[in-house]
Formats: C-alpha cells, structure tokens, sequence
C-alpha cells in the first residue's frame, strides 16, 4: 500500500508513463508538457543531486518559490529522501523568512530568484544555521552580494540536476531504495500559518495527512488520466498543495498559470484546462471581470445579460427545489418542494436554453469549453458570486479547511451539490457542532463552533506542544476555530470566524466576512474590512475598485489628479456610501446594528504579503497596525452620536 508522496509518484509513473504530468511555459509563453515517465526520473536525479550536498532524511529545506515546474521536483526530490520542506511564497518580507528559516533549522533553502536571495542576506545574521542556498533562476548575479555570502554557497537547480545526473546509476538506486524505507508517519511539510492573526505557526504535516485526502477525492469530485487542472494559487499554501497532489493521484496533468485576469484568461483557452481550485477573491474578480466586459457593450447588451443571469438564478434555484438540493436547516417536505417547482422549473427551461445559446455558452467558452468544475477554497464563497456561476452553467464546489487538517475537512460533491454549504464532510472525516463554551453537540440548524477529527488533522505544531494541546482536545478533536451549522442531510454551512466576531459595545455579537463579502458585490469596491471591536457602531475601510472610479470620475466629468483627490471627491464619497447602504440593511437580511456608519476610502490597494495573505485573506491586525490613524478618526466622536 502506498505510504508515501513519492511512492504515490512510483506507481503513477508505471501506471501512466506516457500521460502528461505537468505543462509549464516556455519563453514564448506556450505550454511544454513532461511526462509522467519523465517527471519520476527528474525527481531521482534531482534527489541524488540534493543527497550529494548532504541533504538526508529528517533535514529540514526551506523552499521559497511561487508556482513552477522546478517547484514540484523540489518537493518530491526532498520528500523522497525522507527530508522535510519548509515552504513559503515570493511575497513574503524578509523578516518573516528569517523567522520561518531559523525557527524551523533549515541548512539549506531554495530560492526562487535574486529577489529573493536579497531578502534572506539581508537577514543573515538571523539565520546562523543556513549554509547553502538554491536558486531556481540561473540568471542570478553574486558580485553584488559577495560580502554577504561569507561562509555561505549558492549553487542554481541546475546545478544540483547537473550534478545528479554526473553521479552513477547507483546513486539513484540509493534514492529508490529511501523511498522504500519511508512510512506514513513520517513528517513530509511544516507550513508556516499565513499569519492573519500574528506571529505564525509551522504546522507539522505527515505523508499520512496527505494521502487521506488524495484517497477521499475520487468519492466527492471525479478527476481522472487526461484531465488537466489549471494551477493559479500560491503553491506553498496547503490548498493548491493538496490540489497537486490530488491531480499526482488520479493521473491528471497540472498547468501553471497566474491569478491575473488577462494570463489566467489567456491560459483558459490555450490549455482548455477541466478543473481549477482556486481561493473566492479570485472568483469574485472573474465574476467582475466579466461584468466589466459586459457593461462595455453597451446598455442593451447589459440589460439581456442581467436578464438571463436572472432567469438562470431562478431556473436554478427550483432546479435545486426539485431535486432535493436546497439546504434542510429546517425540515422541508419534499413532496412540498416538488410541487412549488416543477411548473415553474418547465416553464423556465427554454429561457434557460435560449441563455445558454445567446450568453451563458460564449462565457464557458471563455474558460476553454472543457472545464468541468472548480473548487473555492480558503475561505467562505461569497453567495453573489456562488448565485453567478450556478445561474450562468460553471460548477464551483466549494470547500472548507485549514492549514491545521491539511487542509481539506469537507467540499461540496460534485454529483450532489448543495448551494450554500461546503458540502459534508470529507470522506472518513468527522465536523462537530458545538457549543462554543460547553462544547455540547448541537442539532441541525443551530449555529456553533466546528470540531474536526479524521487522519488528516496536522501532527501539531513544531515546537509548541502546549499551544497543539490547546487545539487538539483529549478526543482528538482539532477546534478549527469557525462557526458554522449542519443541514438535517448532514451538510455543513460556515458562518463565520470565531476569531473575527466583533463584540459592540451594546454586547451584539457581529460576523464581519458576511457583511465584507456583501459590501465587495459593488463593481466601484475591491475590499472592504468592517471594524467596530468595543464600539457603538460598525465602520469600514473601504478599497475601491480604482479602474471603474477612474472610469465614473471620467463620465461624470469630476476634477481629480490622483487616486487621493479622486477618492476625497464628495460624489464619490456618495457614491460608496449608497453602494453600501444599498446592499448593507435590514431588506438585505442584516440587522440594524450591522449597517456600516462611518467608512473611510483608502487611496492605494492591498498587497499580498502586506495587508493579505498568501490566500487572500484580510491580515487583520497588520491592517489595525498600518490604518490605526484612520481606524482612530473612524471612531472619534463616537460616544458623543
């Protein structure tokens, strides 16, 4: 039986010798496939080379990268010596890359580029353990950097695959013979947590962890030899990490893309990918996107495409009523629900199909004509954005886990999916709701906290027994730390973070993302935080979407320099405040003391590594840190209104 990561990579490769492994680009931009036959002997050769630097089972590498081929052989060639990678993307600052390197006693690391290499001598003489640095590039210059590399080397990728391919065949037999020798057990990861609630934390992940869930997916989505998966999120976080592997064991084939509109787009329709994970953000501006395309056209062109995203919502919605995919919070009457839908669901079909022949269909073709579903991770789709794509015809199942369960603890099913939850939970896996102080299981309907227990649940966290025992309780039960409830068919709906609450000072309880997400449907705001922690009131910071409020201060002929002047404008000041009032109130489902009273307008957009995580997830304390003046004038003056 398979144990390992690359015993997993074993069997594929004869299984499936011929089959593409992975499609990178060349310097041309068009996608060059390998192999799986391939991809096995560069990761052996790979492997010899990294065990003549000395690198042997139980050694920690640091693996700095973004998404690339190079990356995957990285992995598997550490994993297959029985070390362990300590990966990190390309955004992170160089402060934190110390902190990870040293706290982790990594030796070696790999580097993506010179940019990189820069960050981690600049922090050296926080990183007395590190000896040898990697880099991916080849076009690196060290003159520059030469008094700083005092007793450290620095060799390229090609350099180690050079050497390994120098070496005897013997040597590789002495990498198979490692692979043999690895057992599930055995610790293949310590991600670093992103950081959104402070200093982070190296989650200890085993090969076990892994294959749990490459076991699962064949019983909850439907990959299979041939299908090709789109890669566009950070390849060190464990949601596209697990999604590689995943592809790794149902033969598919991984392409490497980026999550920029124009290159993702273009990369949809060259390689005409099946399947695609990827973190909501990403889908929200796909969504905008093509809205955007959309408004472009012309009024008419934009009132027939609100039309037929409205009869595609409706035809989908008693779809789901008729086919008994509505969530149960309570108990529903299915002859009920069949009756209230069928005539409507008929009567609505051929609108539906003359959508699919008019819009729907041009807007699939977009994504290459093949894809057959994606999957939102890492954090709460919003219902806009899950509402689009069911009523234009994509499938995004969306899923639910943490860096903690490695990650994935439940996805919406493929052949079954219920709109507005994550699905059940993931095979062989367990979600309790609970009290959040009592920890009683609560029944359907009845919002708590959520608990996991499964295989996939970390081994802990590197060096800090006490704060895993503070996670992990005497049942083995991991407190993941978010809200959510249970269907009365056993799905499960997050409702939010535990952690995030903000506590008014009339003691409401309020959800932030909900309220975040809701306010992000405006096409005029790219973010938006809710704030309020121990006030009278809700406030926001508020990003704007800076490509359509330029586009609105153009048409409405407004005098504005530059995105300060333009975001001070009292139009547009107004226009923001009805955005928000109009999707934030009590017709909208909130209530009062949720509305937004005071918002402020950034002049500059949030940056990855700085205000977001590697998933795209707000770093609320950095943010309290860096707009703390801003955040203080939101709430002056609060107590006296």
């Amino acid at each position: 039986m398979t144990q390992t990561i690359p015993q997993l990579l074993q069997r594929i490769a004869r299984d499936h010798p011929g089959l593409p492994a992975q499609y990178s680009k060349d310097s041309r931009g068009e996608f060059l496939p390998t192999t799986f036959s391939r991809l096995y002997q560069e990761v052996l050769t790979f492997a010899a080379g990294l065990r003549s630097l000395g690198i042997k089972r139980g050694d920690h590498v640091g693996l700095v990268s973004d998404n690339r081929q190079e990356w995957l052989v990285t992995d598997l060639a550490i994993l297959s010596l029985g070390a362990v990678d300590v990966p990190r993307g390309c955004d992170s600052m160089a402060g934190e890359l110390r902190y990870i390197l040293s706290f982790a006693d990594c030796r070696t690391a790999f580097l993506e580029n010179e940019a990189q290499l820069r960050k981690v001598l600049s922090e050296k003489a926080g990183l007395p353990r590190l000896e040898t640095l990697v880099l991916f590039d080849a076009d690196f210059d060290l003159s520059p950097h030469a008094t700083g590399l005092a007793g450290m080397r620095v060799l390229s990728y090609r350099d180690i695959m050079e050497t390994g391919e120098a070496l005897p065949p013997e040597e590789k037999d002495l990498v198979i013979g490692e692979i043999r020798a690895g057992a599930e057990s055995d610790p293949a990861t310590i991600i670093f947590t992103s950081g959104t609630t402070g200093e982070p934390k190296g989650v200890v992940i085993s090969h076990l962890n892994f294959l749990h869930q490459v076991r699962g997916a064949p019983k909850v989505i439907s990959p299979g030899p041939g299908d090709i998966w789109l890669c566009v999120l950070p390849v060190w976080h464990s949601f596209e990490r697990i999604m590689q592997y995943i592809a790794l064991g149902t033969a598919s084939a991984l392409a490497y893309s980026k999550p920029v509109g124009k290159i993702m787009l273009a990369d949809f329709r060259k390689i005409r990918p099946t399947w695609m994970a990827s973190v909501p953000r990403i889908w929200e501006s796909l969504r905008a996107g093509i809205y955007r395309g959309v408004s472009a056209g012309g009024p008419a062109k934009k009132a027939l495409f609100a039309f037929f995203v409205s009869v595609g919502g409706a035809w989908f919605h008693f779809r789901c009523l008729l086919l008994g995919l509505t969530p149960q919070f309570t108990r529903r009457r299915r002859a009920a629900d069949i009756l209230v839908s069928l005539f409507p669901f008929l009567l609505l079909t051929p609108l539906k199909a003359l959508g699919d022949a008019l819009v729907f269909g041009k807007i699939r073709a977009m994504l290459g004509g093949r894809f057959t579903a994606g999957i939102s991770g890492g954090g709460a789709l919003p219902e806009s954005v899950d509402r689009f794509f069911s009523a234009v015809g994509i499938l995004v199942l969306e899923g639910y886990g943490l860096t903690e369960t490695s990650p994935i603890l439940g996805v919406r099913l493929q052949k079954r999916p219920v709109p507005g939850t994550i699905g059940p939970a993931y095979p062989d896996t367990e979600l309790f709701i609970v009290h959040p102080e009592t920890r009683e299981e609560l029944p359907p309907g009845e919002k708590g906290l959520i608990l996991a227990r499964g295989k996939q649940v970390m081994q802990g966290y590197y060096k800090r027994p006490e704060e895993t025992a503070g996670i992990i309780d005497s049942r083995g039960r991991l407190d993941t730390g978010d809200l959510g409830m249970k269907t009365w068919t056993g799905e499960v709906k997050i409702t939010g973070r535990a952690k995030d609450t903000i506590v008014l000072l009339g003691g409401e309880n309020v959800e932030p993302v909900p309220i975040e997400a809701r306010i992000r449907e405006s096409e005029y705001i790219e973010h938006a935080v809710v704030l309020g922690q121990d006030q009278k009131h809700l406030a926001a910071l508020i990003v704007p979407d800076f490509e359509r409020l330029e586009a609105y201060g153009r048409e409405n002929s407004l005098p504005w320099q530059d995105r300060e002047t333009l975001t001070g404008i009292p139009q547009i000041r107004e226009l923001i405040g009805a955005e928000i009032a109009e999707r934030v109130n009590r017709k909208t489902g909130f209530r009062g003391f949720e509305t937004i009273w005071r918002f402020t307008l950034l002049p500059r957009t949030f940056e990855l590594g700085r205000e977001l995580s590697g998933k795209q997830d707000y770093k609320r304390h950095v943010i309290n840190d860096i707009y703390g003046k801003e955040i203080r004038d939101l709430f002056s003056g609060a107590d006296s209104d």
